[in-house]
Formats: structure tokens, sequence, C-alpha cells
């Protein structure tokens, strides 16, 4: 399942997709937009797709195990 911030902003679809999938997040980011000037608007959105890309491989864990590193 992609993230909130995977999704494609410029397709209207996607963000069709990405509001009914995550509704308290976009109402969130609506809100903030208001607020912001664009720049630290996209500055916001930027820091918490790059926060978000630490946590990436949790999110694809399929086994119930570690793997162990050799």
């Amino acid at each position: 399942m992609k993230s909130f911030y995977e999704f494609n902003r410029n397709s209207p679809q996607e963000r069709r997709e990405r509001n009914s999938l995550y509704p308290k997040l976009a109402r969130f980011h609506i809100a903030l937009r208001e607020e912001l000037s664009e720049e630290e608007y996209q500055a916001f959105y930027r820091a918490e797709k790059e926060a978000l890309a630490s946590y990436k491989p949790m999110y694809n864990q399929t086994q119930n195990r570690w793997a162990a590193a050799y």
C-alpha cells in the first residue's frame, strides 16, 4: 500500500485515491496549505516525505522474522 506521500499530486485520479485512503491527513494538508506560503508548504511536504523514506523498509516487511546480515 502506498503512503500518503507516494501518490502523484499532479494526477487527479491519484489525488482522489490518496484522499479517500487518508481523509484526515488530506484535510490536514488542505488546512496547512491555506495557512502557509507555497514555499513553506513545499518545504514541509518534502521534509515529511524524506522522513517517511527512512521508515519505508518496515512497510515492505513480509516475513515474520528478522533477516540476518552476514
